[in-house]
């Protein structure tokens, strides 16, 4: 089963049909849709070979990730993974191992070697070296989940989203806000820590609350690491704790409850937690969040790459949404 036949039942042409298998933006959406729902109704698949052969081109993107076991990454993973595959693309998946691993043999060898034609990068920042490595290639790169200097990204507006998250806290009257961040220890974009951690100050001192330094804790963007800033946190008398913990992810945010389990306190009655992500374990434990679409980012930086590809269009992407989402780890603060 070809494009012929896709043309033929919908009364395209070869090259309408081709276009708009591939989601370019030149194709009505409309068209796209139609022609999609033929082509999975007919059984239709893409051949990457012979694409390449037609185009000179790979009909592969490169997706390079800090570690593969994190939840942001998978999510992300998986709408770059959905959207290539409907424009016949295939994916080649670069993983660095996080700060132990190789990153000479991915930016300086196999990245050459292996025949991709865009590179779509989440959560790093890369040094001199590894950006004139990769621009000796002039392939289309989008990067995911924090800004890198020279390269297009899509991600949330990480100071907008902790002032989202410091304006609910204050909303219900907390003034004694503690914050766990701290750099991500498998190697995520520096630019996302720092960012969040600056829209926390900037929202505190908005709100005309003093920011405390021994409140500030390196949470390691990991559930261990909430475990631990929390255990740090709680440990204290009770009239020199918080009254809310405000975690740059979910995953810190999870274990911070369960240090404050492990402390006897109860949450929210003792104190609130929120964190940022919209993780699934949030939701079955109720986790208040400020909730972001990783899929659909991946989706957005695919289009993006692809895009540039076929029509040469590089121009900037609005920032992700990011919306508030009240459970029933947060509440007023303790008498």
């Amino acid at each position: 089963m070809g494009i012929q036949e896709i043309a033929t039942v919908t009364g395209l042409s070869k090259s309408t049909v081709s276009r708009a298998l591939r989601g370019m933006s030149s194709v009505a959406d409309t068209t796209i849709d139609q022609v999609r729902r033929v082509a999975d109704e007919l059984g239709y698949v893409p051949s990457s070979a012979a694409a390449g052969l037609a185009t000179g081109r790979q009909r592969a993107v490169g997706v390079v990730v800090p570690v593969i076991d994190r939840w942001f990454y998978v999510q992300a993973l998986g709408g770059v993974d959905a959207e290539l595959r409907r424009a016949g693309y295939d994916l080649v998946l670069y993983n660095l191992g996080g700060p132990g691993g190789d990153r000479d043999r991915a930016f300086r060898r196999s990245m050459l070697r292996h025949r991709v034609d865009a590179l779509v990068l989440l959560s790093l920042v890369l040094d001199e070296t590894e950006r004139a490595e990769l621009e000796l290639t002039r392939h289309p790169m989008v990067v995911i989940g924090g800004p890198a200097p020279g390269l297009r990204n899509v991600g949330v507006d990480d100071v907008v989203v902790a002032a989202i998250a410091v304006d609910h806290l204050c909303g219900l009257g907390h003034r004694e806000v503690a914050y766990v961040g701290g750099q991500d220890e498998a190697g995520m974009n520096v630019a996302v820590p720092w960012l969040r951690r600056d829209g926390f100050v900037d929202a505190m001192v908005a709100h005309g609350l003093a920011v405390r330094e021994d409140w500030i804790l390196d949470g390691r963007f990991s559930f261990a690491g909430g475990v631990d800033a929390g255990a740090a946190l709680f440990a204290t008398a009770p009239a020199s704790r918080p009254t809310a913990v405000f975690c740059a992810s979910d995953e810190m945010a999870l274990g911070v409850m369960l240090a404050a389990r492990r402390a006897g306190l109860s949450v929210p009655g003792d104190v609130s937690v929120l964190g940022i992500d919209g993780h699934e374990y949030g939701e079955v434990v109720g986790l208040t969040t400020v909730a972001q679409d990783p899929v659909a980012q991946g989706r957005t930086a695919a289009r993006a790459v692809l895009a540039e590809l076929d029509e040469g269009v590089a121009g900037p992407l609005p920032a992700a949404p990011a919306h508030l989402v009240v459970r029933s780890t947060t509440g007023v603060p303790r008498a």
